[in-house]
């Protein structure tokens, strides 16, 4: 999927929820991540860092750098 063309995008915190994993440690994971791999930040006025995002194909990175960890 082309980065320039996502529609939606899901929080570290949806995504750990969906999986079943910890927020903090798929954070460590994740960190690995580059925004072509479908990693985003989204900020907002009272947000000092951001909050880590994923597209559809940067869910199944994560996915896969789990799988590697495992």
């Amino acid at each position: 999927m082309d980065v320039n063309k996502v529609d939606s995008v899901k929080t570290l915190a949806l995504v750990a929820r969906e999986l079943g994993r910890d927020e903090e440690w798929l954070f460590d994971i994740a960190a690995e991540m580059e925004p072509e791999d479908g990693l985003i930040w989204v900020f907002g006025p009272d947000d000092d860092g951001g909050a880590m995002a994923f597209t559809p194909d940067g869910i199944e990175c994560l996915i896969n750098l789990i799988a590697e960890q495992s």
